[in-house]
């Protein structure tokens, strides 16, 4: 099923190796040929051996480190030598819009095509960075940047989504980045931009040795970045990020950075220290304790207690590490002996070894708030963006204390529990109050070029809040009161971020927002003077290049439509897929991409029908700031919110307040090129309204609705009757893979290609309630004692469980019954993590028996410091994995498989699967596990499958592989599978040699759907 869907069988069958690894490699590990030293000399290799190490680098790790290693030390003749041999036909080939493969390209030309024609983007900034060397001539030449991501702390995982997101939207023709990554131990490494993509924080630290090139000190680290890079970009989040650490060493080797320098971080970034400095600067503050690590006393933590009015046996606080980010550690307490439990629960796990107890802000409501430097040099000049309003969804079935705080799941989970407005529905006087007071913060502290400050509005004052009382202090409004509480020196970066967010509302798109922090950085720093004039001068070549092409296309750029959302439970997988595919593929020039919610006609409160009809199905057109959502309920509610004139009129003045802060400030640069997202209307059609309006529009639907109506058929065969191009299979396949039962009959044939399939008892949700004589029926017709149970029509993990016991089986339908939202960890009698449940629920359940696999370790770093290695007993001989197929309807292509090494229990949690830092993908599995030939069995299998079953475009399919003979056991087939930023389709894609790049692997897929249709 779609969206990466549930596991059958004893995994979860999502595919999407946790949404969040990187593949792995296929070669032993061997030793690189070159290791970056300061005194390492460079092999004399001629210009044609330098330009093919210049190529993005292959799994081939030998060939990995030593093109990094060339990349990082390059002899000054061969980059004459290389200058020389590059010709501008070739340069005017890689900027050229693609057009689609010709007709008869199979699905290898068409990726190969893909490759050479798209505009060039991650896999060609390292091959291209060499190209422009130092000449800062009447040509201009690119901007070096050294991205820098991952650091010691917990917040590792979204560092790196943050780079990922950082890379995407700043490199380009003008722009060349280079990738660095520093691990839990602080050591630093050159990382190529396929592993920013594909690698979580375990990925990079289990496979550094092989695919990384390695410093041998921060310092020679530094000193690298002094030579080779133009200015840094630190997007690494909490420590070593944010307290001042990488940019006091960046200082003292002079190297220019993006944002605050060491002083102001170390001042912001501790909030007990900022606290006071608020305090000194004249703002009200919220009331807090320090508690230092073997410091604490409990007579003054109950005297603090009693100074502020709260009962020190049940007084609501917070408390919460004071040197650490994205809400981690952070915690409600009761009374003082809860909240001294929770404070050394803190130091004793290691977060932090200081954490300060606050006040909860009782009735008060969070907001956060971008604030960017436009002024000129050295003159700060901050302005604050639209605000945003965090508004907290309470649940009456769920743990009230974790509903009252916005906690690391909320803030970057799919969650229900959390709705951001922008600006908020506060009274302007207020909003006016929280700009003003951001910028004023932002420039007592010192701080530069961006940051976001996390604060409260209380629209009544509450006891604890002694220094409410005192007018003189900033923050007090008529309406309430505004306080700050957090001030964050390296904001996150992920596509949704409060960051894209509030500055889409302003007309920024990523890029550009992005684009104009670099810049303004780079013109703090006298010494990159030179760069900047020469990056400007490339920028505006390429600039008036692109309008001189538009001109002359005229109106002939293809129309494309990205339909995501739905009403299944695989909704909020389907956002994230479909918002990464909008983004990437509005990257080329010759594309007019439109993204697309198809939403329940009533809403998502009203409607929880799942076989609603057609009709009552509404698809609506987003303008570019209403799509940055983390629901799609949320998104739905937006457009309703921006379709109300109070709301529109409210908007669209602060809206241009900001914008006349904001342009003739910026203006005043030489390189600003104006906004680049308009103020749209979200428009709602019924779903033939919106196809008439697609066929109307010649466009092509790239369709990545996940489950439901999107994977049965139904927008394929309504696509199709309207003679509209679409991604994917066709009608009928579709119709066939969604029906898991359907699926196995269809390729039960196939058993000579090694092909077998799973039992599967399917039984209505309404029998299953009943639990009369369920369990022993189902052991007795499975022959199983441990079964495995998943909802018919839903994936992403929703609804899996592995059941051991009748008390599983009850556990289990209770929560279906009473209709929760999630499994508590460890509810069933095997070790598991939360388990998301459908709502509503489905209306019949899967059971299967539960395959053994075998489980694969990855071994600590042993003390004589022997790298960490996998630890597999092939007991089973059993492996889940999940392999993505692609091409023309009866040449579809194997990719490799990919095997996920899970963290814990059996089945992927919703953690595992789309944030970053759990869990380890090996794409294709290592040689020590799998054979080569029993590879090379399972990918013919799986190409035998996508055969018969007519399969086209591209899928994706779940199935258990037999390590010693390749004999495949099929799970599930998704033929609408996820398309998230760390998906399992894109470390596969990245597999391929050579690698091939999210941007390219979507335009792959949307050529191969327009040739379809001729």
């Amino acid at each position: 099923m779609g969206g990466d869907a549930g596991r059958a069988a004893g995994g979860c069958g999502c595919g999407c190796g946790g949404e969040s690894r990187e593949r792995g490699k296929r070669t032993r590990r061997r030793r690189p040929l070159f290791r970056y030293k300061k005194t390492t000399r460079t092999p004399l290799i001629s210009p044609h051996r330098w330009r093919s190490l210049l190529r993005p680098p292959t799994d081939d790790p030998h060939r990995t480190a030593q093109s990094i290693h060339m990349l990082l030390s390059p002899p000054p003749r061969l980059l004459r030598a290389l200058a020389l041999s590059l010709t501008a036909p070739r340069r005017a080939q890689l900027v050229s819009s693609p057009g689609p493969p010709p007709p008869s390209l199979g699905f290898a030309a068409s990726m190969a095509a893909a490759r050479v024609l798209a505009a060039p983007r991650p896999n060609s900034l390292v091959s291209e960075q060499r190209e422009v060397v130092m000449d800062t001539g009447p040509q201009g030449r690119p901007l070096r940047v050294g991205l820098v991501c991952g650091g010691p702390s917990a917040e590792r995982g979204i560092s790196l989504n943050s780079a990922r997101s950082v890379l995407d939207h700043i490199q380009g023709d003008d722009l060349l980045v280079t990738c660095y990554y520093i691990d839990s131990a602080m050591n630093a490494f050159a990382i190529s931009p396929a592993q920013l993509y594909s690698n979580t924080p375990l990925d990079f630290d289990f496979k550094l040795e092989s695919l990384a090139q390695g410093f041998d000190s921060l310092s020679d680290f530094a000193d690298h970045l002094a030579t080779n890079v133009d200015i840094v970009f630190p997007v690494i989040h909490g420590k070593f990020g944010e307290d001042g650490g990488i940019q006091e060493l960046l200082e003292k080797a002079n190297v220019p950075f993006v944002g605050t320098p060491s002083k102001g971080c170390r001042r912001a970034f501790d909030k007990h220290n900022a606290s006071l400095e608020l305090d000194t600067q004249g703002f009200l503050t919220v009331p807090n304790f320090l508690v230092e690590k073997e410091k604490l006393a409990k007579p003054e933590l109950e005297a603090w207690f009693q100074t502020i009015n709260l009962n020190k046996e049940n007084g609501k606080v917070i408390v919460k590490p004071t040197r650490a980010g994205s809400s981690i550690g952070v915690a409600v307490a009761y009374g003082v002996n809860d909240a001294t439990q929770k404070a050394e629960e803190i130091i004793s796990e290691g977060i932090d070894d200081k954490v300060i107890i606050e006040v909860f802000l009782e009735g008060g409501t969070e907001f956060t708030a971008i604030v960017v430097d436009v002024g000129t040099a050295n003159n700060c000049e901050p302005v604050v963006l639209l605000p945003t309003e965090v508004e907290l969804q309470y649940s009456s079935s769920s743990d009230a204390t974790e509903d009252t705080i916005f906690n690391y799941r909320k803030k970057y989970l799919p969650t229900r529990q959390v709705v951001y407005h922008t600006p908020p529905r506060f009274p302007a006087e207020v909003i006016n109050c929280i700009r003003q007071g951001v910028s004023l913060l932002f420039h007592r502290l010192g701080l530069h070029d961006f940051a976001r400050i996390d604060g409260w509005f209380l629209p009544s004052p509450i006891t604890s809040l002694p220094s409410a009382e005192n007018s003189d202090k900033f923050g007090n409004t008529k309406y309430g009161i505004v306080l700050f509480t957090d001030i964050n020196l390296i904001s996150g970066m992920e596509q949704t971020s409060f960051l894209f967010q509030q500055a889409s509302a302003v007309g920024f798109s990523h890029s550009r927002i992005l684009r104009a922090v670099v810049q303004h950085a780079c013109s703090r720093f006298p010494s990159l003077d030179p760069c900047n004039n020469a990056w400007t001068t490339l920028s505006r070549k390429l600039q008036r290049s692109k309008q001189a092409e538009a001109t002359q296309r005229g109106k002939c750029r293809q129309k494309v439509f990205v339909i995501f959302g739905g009403d299944t439970s695989e909704r909020q997988v389907s956002l994230m897929s479909g918002t990464n595919v909008w983004l990437n593929l509005q990257g080329f020039d010759d594309l007019d991409v439109t993204p697309c919610l198809l939403a329940p006609a009533n809403g998502y409160f009203f409607s929880h029908d799942q076989d609603s009809n057609d009709s009552s199905r509404d698809v609506w057109t987003l303008p570019y700031s209403l799509v940055l959502r983390h629901t799609t309920e949320e998104v739905h509610a937006a457009c309703v919110e921006a379709t109300e004139p109070e709301r529109v009129e409210i908007t669209s003045h602060l809206r241009d307040k900001v914008m006349n802060e904001l342009g003739p400030a910026l203006s005043r640069h030489d390189w600003f090129a104006g906004f680049d997202v308009a103020y749209e209307q979200p428009i709602r059609y019924s779903l033939q309204q919106w196809i008439d309006h697609v066929k109307e529009a010649e466009g092509v639907v790239f369709i990545a609705v996940h489950g439901g109506i999107g994977e049965d058929g139904t927008i394929q065969a309504l696509l199709e009757s309207a003679g509209i191009p679409y991604t994917g299979p066709g009608p009928i396949a579709s119709r066939t893979c969604i029906d898991k039962v359907a699926t196995s009959l269809a390729v039960d044939h196939l058993t000579s290609y090694g092909v077998r399939t799973i039992p599967k008892d399917v039984r209505a949700t309404e029998e299953v309630l009943t639990l009369v004589d369920i369990w022993d029926d189902l052991k007795t017709k499975l022959q199983t004692e441990t079964v495995c149970v998943k909802p018919a029509r839903d994936g992403c993990s929703t609804g899996v469980a592995r059941l051991c016991c009748p008390k599983d089986l009850e556990v289990y339908a209770d929560a279906l019954r009473r209709k929760l939202q999630r499994l508590p960890a460890n509810c069933l009698s095997r070790a598991h993590g939360v388990i998301e449940m459908p709502l509503p629920p489905p209306q019949s359940l899967i059971f299967e028996p539960f395959i053994e696999t075998d489980e694969i370790i990855i071994s600590n770093k042993l003390e004589n410091g022997s790298a960490r290695h996998l630890v597999w007993k092939g007991e089973n001989d059993w492996l889940e994995v999940t392999v993505g197929v692609v091409g023309k309807r009866g040449e579809m292509r194997s990719l490799n498989p990919s095997i996920t090494v899970k963290e814990s229990g059996d089945i992927l949690s919703l953690e595992e699967k789309f944030q970053g830092g759990t869990g380890i993908n090996l794409t294709p599995p290592p040689a020590t596990i799998m054979s080569e030939d029993a590879l090379r069995r399972c990918k013919k299998s799986i190409e035998a499958m996508a055969i018969s079953l007519g399969l086209e475009g591209f899928s994706r399919i779940d199935a258990f592989v037999n390590v010693r003979n390749g004999e495949v056991l099929l799970i599930e087939v998704n033929t609408v599978p996820g398309m998230t930023p760390s998906t399992v389709l894109i470390h596969q894609a990245l597999a391929e040699d050579p690698p091939v790049y999210p941007h390219k692997f979507f335009r792959t897929l949307l050529d191969l759907a327009s040739e379809r249709a001729k």
